[in-house]
Protein backbone atom coordinates (compact mmCIF):
# COMPACT_ATOMS: atom_id res chain seq x y z
CA UNK A 1 0.00 0.00 0.00
CA UNK A 2 1.32 3.19 -0.74
CA UNK A 3 1.90 6.04 1.69
CA UNK A 4 1.22 8.56 -0.37
CA UNK A 5 -2.55 9.72 -1.16
CA UNK A 6 -3.70 10.20 -4.60
CA UNK A 7 -5.47 13.25 -2.95
CA UNK A 8 -4.40 17.00 -3.11
CA UNK A 9 -4.80 19.11 0.72
CA UNK A 10 -3.54 22.35 0.14
CA UNK A 11 -2.25 25.12 -2.68
CA UNK A 12 -0.51 27.39 -1.07
CA UNK A 13 -0.15 30.79 -2.60
CA UNK A 14 2.74 33.38 -2.41
CA UNK A 15 1.03 37.22 -1.58
CA UNK A 16 3.04 40.08 -0.82
CA UNK A 17 -0.03 41.49 1.93
CA UNK A 18 -2.00 38.97 3.76
CA UNK A 19 -5.00 41.13 5.25
CA UNK A 20 -4.83 42.66 1.13
CA UNK A 21 -5.26 39.08 0.24
CA UNK A 22 -7.76 37.87 2.54
CA UNK A 23 -10.19 40.21 1.46
CA UNK A 24 -9.45 40.17 -2.11
CA UNK A 25 -9.82 36.42 -2.84
CA UNK A 26 -12.79 36.07 -0.15
CA UNK A 27 -14.59 38.96 -2.42
CA UNK A 28 -13.92 37.40 -5.64
CA UNK A 29 -15.45 34.04 -4.17
CA UNK A 30 -18.31 35.45 -2.36
CA UNK A 31 -16.79 34.74 1.03
CA UNK A 32 -17.16 36.90 4.37
CA UNK A 33 -13.07 37.90 4.97
CA UNK A 34 -13.67 37.62 8.59
CA UNK A 35 -10.75 34.58 9.19
CA UNK A 36 -8.11 34.75 11.56
CA UNK A 37 -4.79 35.00 9.82
CA UNK A 38 -2.37 32.51 11.64
CA UNK A 39 0.88 33.41 12.67
CA UNK A 40 0.36 36.62 11.19
CA UNK A 41 1.16 35.38 7.91
CA UNK A 42 -1.32 32.68 7.04
CA UNK A 43 -4.85 32.62 6.28
CA UNK A 44 -7.09 29.29 5.01
CA UNK A 45 -9.78 30.18 2.43
CA UNK A 46 -12.56 28.45 3.09
CA UNK A 47 -12.61 26.17 0.10
CA UNK A 48 -14.98 23.36 -0.51
CA UNK A 49 -12.63 20.86 -1.18
CA UNK A 50 -8.86 21.39 -1.91
CA UNK A 51 -7.90 23.86 0.42
CA UNK A 52 -5.74 26.91 -0.28
CA UNK A 53 -3.49 28.74 2.08
CA UNK A 54 -2.80 32.37 1.68
CA UNK A 55 1.05 32.93 3.08
CA UNK A 56 3.01 36.29 2.77
CA UNK A 57 6.03 34.57 4.87
CA UNK A 58 6.64 32.77 1.19
CA UNK A 59 6.34 36.11 -1.27
CA UNK A 60 9.11 36.93 -3.39
CA UNK A 61 8.84 37.80 -7.32
CA UNK A 62 10.38 34.56 -7.61
CA UNK A 63 7.63 32.43 -6.22
CA UNK A 64 4.50 34.20 -7.62
CA UNK A 65 2.61 31.59 -10.13
CA UNK A 66 3.40 32.20 -13.87
CA UNK A 67 1.24 29.62 -15.40
CA UNK A 68 -2.14 28.42 -13.85
CA UNK A 69 -1.35 25.25 -11.07
CA UNK A 70 -5.31 25.04 -10.17
CA UNK A 71 -8.39 26.52 -11.88
CA UNK A 72 -11.21 27.14 -10.05
CA UNK A 73 -14.34 25.67 -10.66
CA UNK A 74 -17.44 27.14 -12.50
CA UNK A 75 -20.61 26.21 -14.50
CA UNK A 76 -20.86 29.17 -16.56
CA UNK A 77 -18.10 30.89 -18.06
CA UNK A 78 -19.92 33.37 -19.54
CA UNK A 79 -21.14 34.61 -16.02
CA UNK A 80 -17.58 33.74 -14.06
CA UNK A 81 -15.79 35.97 -17.27
CA UNK A 82 -18.18 39.22 -16.96
CA UNK A 83 -18.31 38.37 -13.04
CA UNK A 84 -14.47 38.97 -12.92
CA UNK A 85 -14.59 41.81 -14.99
CA UNK A 86 -17.01 43.71 -12.84
CA UNK A 87 -14.30 43.33 -10.04
CA UNK A 88 -11.83 45.10 -12.63
CA UNK A 89 -9.85 41.48 -12.04
CA UNK A 90 -6.68 41.72 -14.41
CA UNK A 91 -7.98 39.11 -17.23
CA UNK A 92 -4.74 38.08 -19.26
CA UNK A 93 -6.73 35.82 -21.40
CA UNK A 94 -10.12 35.84 -23.08
CA UNK A 95 -12.40 32.64 -22.74
CA UNK A 96 -10.64 30.07 -24.56
CA UNK A 97 -12.50 26.82 -26.68
CA UNK A 98 -16.00 28.39 -24.62
CA UNK A 99 -14.02 26.19 -21.98
CA UNK A 100 -11.44 28.15 -19.59
CA UNK A 101 -10.08 32.14 -19.10
CA UNK A 102 -6.57 32.98 -16.97
CA UNK A 103 -6.29 36.22 -15.00
CA UNK A 104 -3.82 37.60 -11.90
CA UNK A 105 -4.31 38.24 -8.62
CA UNK A 106 -3.10 41.69 -7.29
CA UNK A 107 0.31 39.81 -6.75
CA UNK A 108 1.48 38.73 -10.29
CA UNK A 109 0.03 35.06 -9.22
CA UNK A 110 -1.52 33.56 -12.68
CA UNK A 111 -5.10 31.63 -11.94
CA UNK A 112 -7.39 30.16 -14.20
CA UNK A 113 -11.41 29.71 -14.31
CA UNK A 114 -12.42 26.56 -15.93
CA UNK A 115 -15.77 25.49 -16.99
CA UNK A 116 -16.30 21.68 -15.08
Amino acid sequence: MNPILNKIGTIFIPVKNIEEAREWYCDILGLIADGEILSGHLYIVPMNGTGIVLDSKIYSEDTIFNTPLFHFNTNNIEQAYEYMKSKNVELTTEIEHNHWFNFKDPYGNHLMVCKC
